[in-house]
């Protein structure tokens, strides 16, 4: 579909249906920013783990991880580790 096809279908809706696709559009386009920039949470855990490499602390390799996270669980999936 070109992009006169897809105006002339734009314009041929009334005024409420415009605004609808409109904001289909910028919920398109803020979908994609998310993609590229990653989620907030995603943000904040990148923004600690560089807080924690300049600090000097060295960072965990998984199997580290694995017994903090089996040891704050009380025990919890110790079988694992």
């Amino acid at each position: 579909m070109t992009a006169e096809q897809i105006l002339d279908k734009l314009q041929a809706l009334n005024a409420d249906e415009q605004e609808k696709v409109v904001a289909f559009i910028d919920s398109l386009e803020r979908e994609k920013q998310q993609l590229k920039s990653g989620s907030k949470l995603g943000k904040k855990l990148r923004q600690i783990r560089q807080e924690i490499i300049d600090s000097g602390v060295p960072l965990l390799t998984a199997e580290q991880a694995d017994r903090e996270k089996a040891e704050r669980r009380s025990g919890y999936g110790e079988e694992l580790i």
